[in-house]
């Protein structure tokens, strides 16, 4: 079965970011802007440690009335932000793939 993998990207402003993808390819997390690589690494170990806890996610309304879920580390810091959702059930369900898939180590540097 495919498991999940990050892609660590770096923007057209010269920061970098990471996505988390489920094994399908879809993204289900997208981190903050960091100013260094070592940042989006440090970020995406902090993924890794803080995904398989259910306690770390936070279920948020949009305005338009859809649903997303950050994840938050330790000290309350936002670590990564998902995808809209129609339902919060679909919500929950896009958590449940983070936890499953959070503590990848398969990390691809896509910033060359």
């Amino acid at each position: 079965m495919a498991t999940g993998h990050y892609d660590l990207k770096k923007a057209k402003n010269g920061q970098f970011h990471f996505n988390l993808k489920a094994g399908n390819g879809e993204i289900i997390l997208t981190s903050e802007m960091y100013a260094s690589k070592a940042s989006a690494e440090n970020g995406i170990s902090s993924v890794q440690t803080n995904s398989p806890e259910e306690a770390q996610y936070e279920i948020k309304p949009s305005k338009d009335g859809q649903f997303y879920f950050v994840l938050k580390a330790k000290n309350h810091q936002v670590i990564g932000i998902s995808e809209m959702y129609t339902t919060e059930s679909a919500s929950k369900k896009g958590v449940q793939s983070v936890v499953k898939n959070g503590a990848s180590t398969d990390i691809r540097d896509l910033t060359q």
